[in-house]
């Protein structure tokens, strides 16, 4: 059996040369980007852009990170866009208030809003997908060639941590995303059982994970920056997520998404570059307060959602294909 590669490296800042040549490092027990991008392929770069009032609170993905990954997506020939589904804004707005206008005028690429489809997602590969059987997801996401994932490390008051496959929840547009959240109700494990079949149908060919600086305590938002000094790469989203878990010394029976989802056994997984223990953190700080994931709802905000979600289920539904 071909077990998924996680490749570990060492990372001590953003300094744009430094970090070029680190990616280029951990891509390469990978078989480099050139591996996963061909030339003319439309590559959809997936960071994490949360909000644009916080950006020296380190909870999004670093333009930095950015910038070298569309620099090698351009290099084997693709052709890169940003986009996503911010908690608060546009992709635009928040794109531009943590610096990555420039950066994208720069590298000629576009930065795009995302909008919804229902997918038939019974047919996707994965464990846990056959319990969702339609998704609502990004056109833009489920159209592109290659879907590169870039999260970031960061604690969280629902999901404990959360790292690639919750990225992935910013390619669920918009008001979808406050409907899951009420739909779930209390029922985490659901929410999870939601956030894994979403990267499952999603399937990125590629998750990079800025763990540089990381976000510790009660994040997403709210929580403090914590250095780390990693980053970490997979073409299996769900290995790497669980190897990151193993690196904060967290119980990966305390992070939904990894406990509804796969690798429960770390030796179900190759570990190429550094070793865990290298990359080992004794005293990273979890939430002080777990919230639920519907966030106490008013009654009138249920009703309006289940409006929202009569409209859904009535709307045709695309057939899912992926490249």
């Amino acid at each position: 059996m071909n077990l998924p590669i996680v490749s570990l490296l060492p990372a001590s800042n953003y300094e744009l040369d430094t970090l070029a040549i680190a990616l280029e490092n951990l891509l390469e027990p990978l078989g480099g980007m050139a591996s996963i991008v061909k030339s003319g392929d439309r590559v959809l770069l997936k960071p994490n852009l949360l909000t644009g009032s916080r950006p020296t609170k380190e909870c999004t993905t670093r333009p930095e990170i950015i910038y070298c990954v569309a620099k090698m997506v351009i290099a084997a020939g693709g052709k890169p866009f940003l986009g996503d589904s911010p908690a608060f804004g546009t992709a635009m707005g928040v794109a531009k208030a943590n610096g990555l206008q420039a950066i994208a005028a720069e590298l000629n690429m576009p930065i795009v809003e995302f909008h919804g489809d229902r997918y038939d997602t019974s047919k996707v590969s994965g464990e846990i997908s056959s319990d969702f059987k339609h998704l609502r997801l990004s056109k833009e996401a489920m159209g592109a060639d290659v879907v590169i994932n870039l999260p970031k490390v960061k604690s969280h008051v629902q999901l404990t941590v959360t790292m690639g496959v919750k990225n992935l929840f910013g390619c669920v547009p918009g008001k979808m995303k406050a409907w899951w959240h009420m739909e779930a109700g209390k029922d985490v494990d659901k929410f999870a059982g939601m956030l894994v079949a979403t990267a499952e149908a999603i399937a990125p060919a590629l998750t990079i994970i800025d763990g540089i600086i990381g976000h510790e305590g009660n994040g997403p938002g709210q929580g403090e920056p914590r250095y780390l000094g990693m980053l970490g790469a997979s073409k299996d989203v769900f290995a790497l997520d669980r190897v990151v878990v193993e690196i904060l010394g967290v119980n990966p029976q305390q992070v939904p998404t990894i406990r509804v989802g796969k690798y429960q056994d770390l030796d179900r997984i190759a570990i190429a570059g550094s070793s865990i223990q290298d990359l080992q953190i004794h005293d990273w700080q979890l939430p002080t307060e777990m919230i639920p994931i519907d966030f106490g709802f008013p009654r009138i905000i249920k009703s309006t959602f289940k409006h929202l979600y009569i409209k859904f289920i009535k709307e045709p539904m695309s057939i899912y294909a992926k490249n």
